[in-house]
Order: C-alpha cells, then structure tokens, then sequence
C-alpha cells in the first residue's frame, strides 16, 4: 500500500513539471511565435518573419548603397564636365597660308575630321573684332568653319540692348522698362539663372524710369559669374571698363596670347575671352549659355535726341548682349526666357513704335544675387549658402 502511494506521488510530482514547462513553452510563443506582442506577428514562426527577414535585406542593401557613394563606387558618382560638342576640339598648327586648324573629338559624325578656317577669316580670334570676323569652328553635327563677327548683334535673337530693348527667341521685339537700381530676372530655368542690374534716370516731367542694364549674373550650382559696367565720368574708348568676377572675387581677363580666363565650376567650363582690345568679351558657360557682351556709353549726341538729360559727370556705361542658350527646358521663365518656350505668344502690342512688355511684378528680384521671384524656377543646391550679401552689390 505504501509503495503503491509512493508511486501516485512521483507520477503527481512528474506532472506538475510537465505542466510548468506546457506554460513556460506558451509563454515563450506568445513573445517569439504567434502571440499578438508583435503586431500579431512574432519574430520566430509567425508570417511577419519573412517580412521582417526581407526589411533586414533591404536595409542591407541600402547601406551598401551608401557606402558605395560614399567610396565613388555607386550610380550617383560625379558627372564628368560638360564641354559643348561645338568647341570640342584641339588647336592644331596652322596651314602655310595663315589659316588655324581644329582637330574635332565630339563623338559624332564630326569625330576626328580636320576643320580649316576659311580664307577670309583666317583666325579664330582677330585683334581687331571690330573690323574683322573671327573664324567659328563648329565640331557639332554641322562639322563647319564658318565666319562670324564676335558681337553682340542687337538686332538678333536673344539681344538685351539700348534702354532695355529685346529681341526674343520667338524673334519679336519689345522693350521692358524695369526700374532705375532695380534687378530682374532675365532668363530662370530648372539649372541656371541669369539677373540683371538696372540703372537709370528719370528727367523731370517724366512718369517713368529711363533704364540701361550695368551687371549680369549668371548663376548655375553653387557658382556665381558676374559681368558688369564700370561707372565712369567721361567715357574713352580705349580704357577698359568692364568688371568680371567669380564668386565675388575680381578676376582679370588677359589681353595678350590667348586672350582669355578659364574656370571649373563642379561639372561646367567657364571661358571668357576679350574679342576686342576693351570693352568687349565672349563669355560661354558649357551647356548652358553663350553670351557677346560689349560696354558702350550714351553720347552727347544720343543724350539730346532722346532727352535722357543725363547729369554731365556719368557716361551712363551700359552692357549690350546677345545670348545664345543651350537645353532650356520648354518651363523656362524670366523676361527674355519666357519667348523661348513652345508656342509662346507675345503680349507686346504690336503696329507701334515702342511695344511694351510688362512683368516687373512678375521677375523683379530682390538683389543682383537672388534666385526668387514671383516666377522663378531656379533654386540653389540646399546645401549651398547664399551668395547674397557676400559680393558687391552694383
């Protein structure tokens, strides 16, 4: 009988044990299996284990990502500098006759063809831009040498001249009035801007401003290039008024061998070179904008015919511009970039002497540096400061 109580007491002890390890096994479940301590998906047997498994996964991956941007080694790796294919070539020594040569390396048709300036404009760069066309060698599609004057046209496409007169893309003409000592936005699109400084005066019994442009800048990344007119008193032909910078610091354009100033901006060439001895530049940004700028005053003769009455101790020193822009998008803005959009219609009133176009509201800017108006579409990398304020003001 004992022995038989014994053995009901061993098989009571066995089964509590079982018991306690049923619950601790349940327990345990609810934490890493099926129980709903997860969002109802455990981390053990439940579905969400494959889910969570494959998040793992793709934040894996992502900081492989990064870490292959981070070593050059991604898809995101630096864009190699842009260089329009037109100008992509190497100077080669010139013929007998005086005539320069080009060596195309665009990868087009133009690909490793011989360019030879025409007899007529032998160099790609005269002395005399004034009385002389300088030889344009084209190694784009064209595959061309051909002659050119290296100025402004102020009756081409794309001018900004006199009190500012315009020549749109859409090749109508308007004037725009603007404000003395305001600036406005010429050209705004998704990767560049280009701003205008006006200055100007108003005689007495005028209801408006008469304006000239004196400073250009072009900004594009974190870059800013600026061209302007130096004031003078009395202007002389002979002495250089124009004033260039880089990113707020003044830099001087040679006058000898070459001729030019040479930067890189991230991915983009800057080039700008003197087609006169004085006064006058070609200023080409890669793939975005070429730009013939010459300084010029208003005469004595100029100042009575149109009644400027300009005070006797300012030359009124102005720039006159043609551009010439490459990849605008079709949203392009700003005064002379909206003409350049798919079937833009112009709002200048035509059938008269002076057609008028309006939008100061619409592209006035609130210094030379700024990227915002009502319209602008340009916007400077986030982590960029600012140049504002950082370089003189006009």
């Amino acid at each position: 009988m004992a022995g038989r109580k014994w053995t009901i007491l061993v098989a009571f002890f066995i089964l509590l044990i079982a018991m306690e390890a049923a619950i601790v096994s349940a327990a345990q479940g609810k934490d890493n299996g099926n129980g709903k301590d997860n969002g109802g998906y455990g981390q053990g047997n439940g579905k969400d284990n494959g889910k969570n498994n494959d998040k793992n996964k793709d934040k894996d991956k992502d900081k492989n990502k990064d870490k292959d941007k981070d070593n050059g080694k991604g898809k995101d790796k630096a864009p190699k500098k842009k260089k329009d294919e037109s100008s992509d070539y190497d100077k080669l020594s010139p013929l007998q006759s005086g005539q320069e040569r080009g060596f195309c390396k665009a990868k087009n048709a133009c690909q490793y063809k011989t360019l030879v300036c025409p007899a007529e404009c032998s160099q790609r760069k005269p002395k005399k831009n004034k009385h002389q066309k300088g030889c344009f060698m084209d190694c784009s599609s064209k595959c061309e040498a051909t002659c050119k004057y290296r100025k402004a046209n102020c009756d081409g496409y794309g001018s900004l001249c006199y009190d500012p007169r315009f020549v749109g893309g859409d090749g109508v003409m308007f004037y725009f009035h603007g404000a003395k000592g305001g600036n406005f936005a010429i050209v705004s699109d998704n990767e560049f801007q280009i701003n205008a400084h006006f200055i100007g005066t108003r005689p007495q019994g005028r209801t408006r401003d008469y304006t000239w442009v004196q400073a250009l800048a072009v900004m594009f990344d974190s870059h800013t290039l600026d061209i302007a007119a130096r004031r003078v008193s009395h202007w002389d032909d002979n002495v250089d008024t124009l004033i260039v910078k880089w990113n707020g610091k003044l830099v001087s354009i040679p006058t000898d061998g070459e001729a030019e100033w040479r930067a890189n901006g991230e991915d983009r060439e800057v080039i700008v070179e003197r087609t006169d001895d004085a006064n006058s530049v070609r200023v080409t940004v890669s793939g975005l904008v070429e730009m013939d700028i010459r300084v010029r005053p208003i005469g004595e003769k100029e100042n009575k015919v149109h009644n400027y009455q300009l005070p006797s101790d300012d030359a009124f020193a102005h720039l006159e511009t043609q551009f010439k822009f490459k990849n605008l998008s079709d949203s392009v803005e700003g005064i002379l970039g909206q003409t350049y959009r798919p079937g833009y219609v112009s709002t200048a009133k035509k059938g008269v002497a002076m057609p008028m176009m309006g939008g100061e509201d619409k592209y006035e800017t609130r210094t030379l540096y700024s990227t915002t108006c009502k319209l602008c579409r340009f916007e400077r990398p986030t982590a960029i400061v600012s140049s504002e304020g950082l370089i003189a003001q006009y």
